[in-house]
């Protein structure tokens, strides 16, 4: 197995204390070893709980249970439910989620008492009721992450945000867990759960798409590794725009240059017109925060809309 976790960061203030009691470790089994029920598997045992069994149907699930979970029984759903006397990690796709915990509920497989956490950014409680009319207590825990669901994940574990959803009674065992995930919990109510899982998908999966955009755009113009010319601009992009809000902004929306900005339109239409949607969205979306920041004047950016709406009209039609 990789390397033990680095060191994990102290609570922030205000945050639970790890509890004193209840110190010993858990014995755990994991519904659903992709990428990241395999590595938060992996994590918890290096946190030194008893992974006991995992479900790893596919030839992808037992190659990583094999590299992240030696010695970890692979077995059915419902044994390994069985088998997870404390906790069981349930880390499948959200739309599979339901059924896999109705099915492990109406099966007889959870007992009173037994965690069931899932890992679901847009769920929270609410898919877990079968699991808790059983008996079982129901968590939401989600790692505010990208997985390559590989050994190099466990340390970029290391002070990662969980978005947490959980019964008061069962907060101080979700901060435990969290902390020896190495991580720290933040609270997202129930009904606010689909729009932080939108807020953290609009902005890593989303920009997986807009640098793969960009990198097929400078392609087009004839450069032949994009990847050279992108990466120190847009890591000084992420790194402003996390630590100076809409004042990061900077380029020809920003200024109001609709010329620029209609020459970047015509030429991508001419090339690579699939592009010229997004293009739009963004580039009016971006003029709005600019206004509002005070960034962009509004007279200096007339000419600019006009191009931007006039543009939308084209592609509407």
């Amino acid at each position: 197995m990789s390397a033990p976790l680095r060191p994990r960061p102290a609570a922030p203030h205000g945050a639970a204390a790890l509890p004193a009691a209840n110190p010993r470790p858990l014995t755990v089994g994991v519904v659903g070893t992709g990428r990241v029920g395999a590595v938060l598997g992996a994590a918890l045992a290096a946190a030194g709980h008893r992974v006991v069994a995992a479900t790893g149907g596919s030839g992808a699930s037992r190659a990583r249970m094999a590299l992240l979970l030696p010695g970890v029984s692979r077995r059915s759903a419902a044994a390994v439910a069985r088998a997870a006397t404390d906790l069981l990690l349930v880390a499948v796709p959200d739309d599979a989620l339901a059924g896999v915990v109705a099915a492990l509920a109406d099966g007889g497989t959870l007992r009173p008492g037994q965690v069931v956490a899932h890992t679901s950014g847009a769920h929270g409680l609410a898919v877990l009721a079968p699991a808790a009319a059983a008996g079982a207590r129901p968590l939401a825990l989600h790692p505010a992450m990208t997985f390559t669901g590989t050994p190099d994940d466990l340390a970029r574990l290391a002070g990662i945000s969980y978005g947490v959803t959980a019964p008061a009674e069962l907060r101080p065992l979700a901060v435990r867990l969290v902390a020896d995930l190495g991580g720290v919990p933040e609270w997202v109510g129930e009904a606010d759960r689909p729009l932080y899982h939108a807020a953290l998908a609009h902005g890593a999966n989303h920009l997986v798409t807009l640098v793969n955009e960009a990198a097929d755009r400078l392609r087009d113009a004839g450069v032949t590794q994009p990847e050279k010319v992108l990466a120190p601009l847009l890591r000084a992009a992420l790194e402003n725009a996390l630590r100076l809000g809409d004042d990061a902004l900077t380029g020809p929306v920003s200024r109001g240059d609709a010329g620029t900005v209609e020459r970047h339109l015509a030429r991508l239409a001419a090339t690579a017109p699939e592009s010229v949607a997004p293009y739009l969205a963004l580039a009016r979306r971006t003029a709005d925060r600019a206004i509002a920041a005070g960034r962009l004047r509004p007279v200096d950016a007339e000419s600019l809309l006009g191009v931007l709406a006039g543009d939308r009209r084209q592609v509407a039609a």
